[in-house]
C-alpha cells in the first residue's frame, strides 16, 4: 500500500482542488500514461515522450531482479568488502540514498559513492578501501561523463599498479551502445548492465543505476520494487485525479510555486536523513528553467515560524514510529505555511516514494509550464569548464575568507538578495562531516538573518542535480564559491590533467556560467586547510549580520 499521506494546505488548498479538477476534465493521469506530449507542450520535443520510460519500470524491472540478486551474492561470495560506485548525480544519488538508509546487510560489501574531483576526496576513499576486496561500479548514461571516467582511470591504474586483475573488479551501468559499453570490452570488464535510454538519468533510480547497487549490498530490491509498482498502480490511468498520489503531489508543489511558495523544504525523521538528496536532483533539475522553477531545500534544520517569509511550503518524510518534528512542524501550519506529511511504514517504501515523486514531478511541469526532462542549461558549465581546463579562461578572483578586507563584499553579497530570492552555498571541498556541519552553520546564519531559504551543494556533485535551477531557474538567488587549494594534486592517469586542475576549471566554469545568467556569485578562498578557512568565515559572517 502507498505511504499514508496528510495535508495542512491552508489558503494553498482552493487552488489545488481546482487544479485536480480541472486534470481530471482533461485527463491528464490517462494522457501521462499514454505519453501525451501535449501535457507539458504543444508538439512533442526532444527528451519529452521519450523519456516516460520510467512510467513501467516497477513491471519491468521485476523480472531481472533474479539475475540482479544473483550476481550480487556471487560477489559477496567473493569477499567483496566495499563498492565503490563512480558517478554524478541520478548515476550516484540513488544507491547513496539506498546505503545510508538500508545500510549493507551481513555478509555484503559497503557501497561508497565517489563523486567528488577534488584531490583529497579521491585519495580519501583510496585510503578506506582494500584494492583486493573492492568492486567498482562505473555509472553513466552516455558513457563519457568527464568525472566518472576519471575515476575509472584512476583506479584502474591503481589495480594495475597493484597487480591485479583489473577487469575483474570492474563492471558497467550504462545505456546500449555507449562508450562505456565498449571500454568494458575491450579492458574485460566483469559485467555491463544496460539501462534503457528512455529513463533520464534523475528519473532512473528504479533501473539498473539504483538496484544494481542496491543489490549489491544486500537490500530488499523485491520490495523496494513492490512499493513501487504499488504506487504505480495507485497512479494508474484509471485512478481520479484528487485520489492519485502522483498528481495530487504534483499539484500541491505546482500550484504553491504559482503562489509564491517555490522553497519545499523537506523535513525527514532520522532514518530517512539521506532521501533529500535524490529529491532535490529530482526537482531542481526537472523545474528549474525557462526563469521558472520549485527551489528544494534539504538539509536546512527547523526554525520557529518567524524565522519563515511566505515562501515555503513543507514536506516532511517520516518512518512509522519515529519521531518527526510533531510539535515544530504543527506551530508551521498554525502559522499559515501549508505541510505535508508523508509516513512510510518501512525503510523499503522508498520504492513508493521514489515513484511517487517522479510522478509529481512531472505533473508540477505541467502547472508551470515547462519540459520536466531536459536540462537546457546544464551545458554551459560543461563547456566553460573545458575552456578553463584549456586556459581560456582567467577566471573571478576569489576574496580570501581569512582577509578581513572581505567584509565589504560580504556586505555587499548579501545586500544584493532579492525579495523572495533563496541563498545557495556553492562548495567545491570534500565532503567530510566535519565541513557539512561547518557549512550547515554558516547556512543558518544566513537564514536566521534574513529568512531567506538556503542551499549547500558540494562541487561538482551539485553540477548535476541542483546546477540546472541555478542557472535556469528563479532569477531570484544569490550564490556563494567556496573554493579550496588541495595541499597535493592527484594526477589522472590516461590524461594530461590532474584532479586538482579538473575541479578548480569546474569551479571555474561554474562561476562563468553564473555571471552568463545574470546572477550574483561571491567566489571565497578557504585555503588549503578549508575547515579552518569556513570557520573564519562563519566568524566573519556572523560580526556582520
Amino acid at each position: 500500500m502507498p505511504a499514508e499521506v496528510t495535508f495542512a494546505l491552508g489558503e494553498l488548498a482552493p487552488a489545488v482542488d481546482r487544479r485536480l479538477a480541472e486534470w481530471e476534465a482533461e485527463g491528464v493521469g490517462r494522457r501521462i500514461w499514454d505519453r501525451d506530449p501535449t501535457v507539458w507542450a504543444e508538439t512533442d520535443l526532444p527528451e519529452l515522450s521519450d523519456r516516460l520510460g520510467w512510467l513501467t519500470l516497477p513491471g519491468e524491472m521485476a523480472a531481472q531482479l533474479q539475475e540482479l540478486k544473483g550476481f550480487a551474492s556471487t560477489v559477496a561470495e567473493g569477499s567483496m568488502t566495499h563498492v565503490v560506485l563512480a558517478g554524478m548525480g541520478g548515476s550516484s544519488l540513488a544507491p547513496e540514498v539506498f546505503q545510508a538508509t538500508l545500510g549493507n546487510a551481513g555478509g555484503y560489501p559497503e557501497l561508497i559513492v565517489l563523486d567528488s574531483t577534488h584531490p583529497d576526496a579521491v585519495r580519501s576513499i583510496d585510503d578506506r578501501i582494500d584494492l583486493a576486496t573492492t568492486l567498482f561500479v562505473i555509472a553513466s548514461k552516455s558513457g563519457t561523463t568527464l568525472e566518472t571516467m576519471s575515476f575509472f582511470q584512476y583506479f584502474w591504474a591503481r589495480l594495475e599498479a597493484a597487480g591485479l586483475a583489473q577487469g575483474d573488479h570492474f563492471i558497467a551501468l550504462t545505456d546500449p551502445g555507449s562508450q562505456l559499453v565498449e571500454l568494458a570490452e575491450t579492458r574485460r570488464f566483469r559485467r555491463v548492465f544496460e539501462t534503457p535510454p528512455e529513463v533520464g538519468g534523475r528519473y532512473s533510480a528504479l533501473t539498473a543505476f539504483g538496484l544494481v547497487p542496491a543489490a549489491l549490498i544486500g537490500a530488499d530490491v523485491d520490495q523496494i520494487l513492490a512499493s513501487a509498482a504499488a504506487v504505480a498502480a495507485a497512479c494508474s490511468a484509471a485512478t481520479p485525479a484528487a485520489e492519485n498520489p502522483g498528481l495530487v503531489l504534483g499539484a500541491i508543489w505546482g500550484e504553491a510555486a504559482l503562489a509564491g511558495r517555490d522553497k519545499v523544504t523537506f523535513v525527514v525523521s532520522p532514518s530517512l536523513t539521506a532521501f533529500p538528496n535524490w529529491l532535490e536532483q529530482l526537482i531542481a533539475e526537472s523545474t528549474g528553467k525557462d526563469g521558472t522553477g520549485i527551489v528544494p531545500v534539504a538539509g536546512e534544520d527547523l526554525a520557529p515560524p518567524e524565522s519563515y517569509a511566505d515562501d515555503r511550503l513543507f514536506v516532511r518524510y517520516r518512518l512509522a514510529g519515529e519521531n518527526g518534528a510533531d510539535s515544530e512542524l504543527a506551530a508551521l501550519a498554525k502559522a499559515g505555511h501549508p505541510v505535508v506529511t508523508i509516513e512510510l511504514a518501512q525503510l523499503e517504501d522508498l520504492g513508493g516514494e521514489i515513484f511517487r515523486a517522479e510522478f509529481a514531478t512531472a505533473a508540477a511541469g505541467a502547472v508551470l509550464g515547462i519540459h520536466p526532462f531536459n536540462q537546457p542549461d546544464v551545458q554551459l558549465a560543461k563547456e566553460l569548464a573545458r575552456q578553463a581546463m584549456a586556459g581560456d579562461l582567467n577566471g573571478g578572483a576569489p576574496i580570501s575568507a581569512v582577509s578581513p578586507a572581505n567584509a565589504n563584499e560580504l556586505m555587499t553579497w548579501l545586500g544584493s538578495l532579492p525579495e523572495g530570492g533563496y541563498i545557495g552555498l556553492q562548495a567545491y571541498a570534500p565532503m567530510t562531516a566535519t565541513t557539512t556541519e561547518l557549512l550547515q552553520a554558516l547556512r543558518l546564519h544566513l537564514r536566521d538573518a534574513t529568512t531567506a531559504a538556503t542551499t549547500v551543494g558540494f562541487g561538482p556533485r551539485f553540477l548535476h542535480s541542483t546546477g540546472q535551477l541555478h542557472k535556469g531557474g528563479p532569477s531570484e538567488a544569490i550564490f556563494m564559491q567556496l573554493v579550496t587549494e588541495p595541499a597535493e594534486d592527484l594526477p589522472v592517469p590516461e590524461t594530461d590533467y590532474a584532479f586538482g586542475h579538473l575541479i578548480a576549471a569546474q569551479a571555474e566554469g561554474d562561476y562563468r556560467a553564473l555571471q552568463e545568467r545574470g546572477q550574483q556569485v561571491l567566489r571565497v578562498q578557504l585555503g588549503h586547510d578549508s575547515d579552518l578557512g569556513l570557520e573564519t568565515l562563519i566568524d566573519s559572517v556572523s560580526s556582520l549580520v
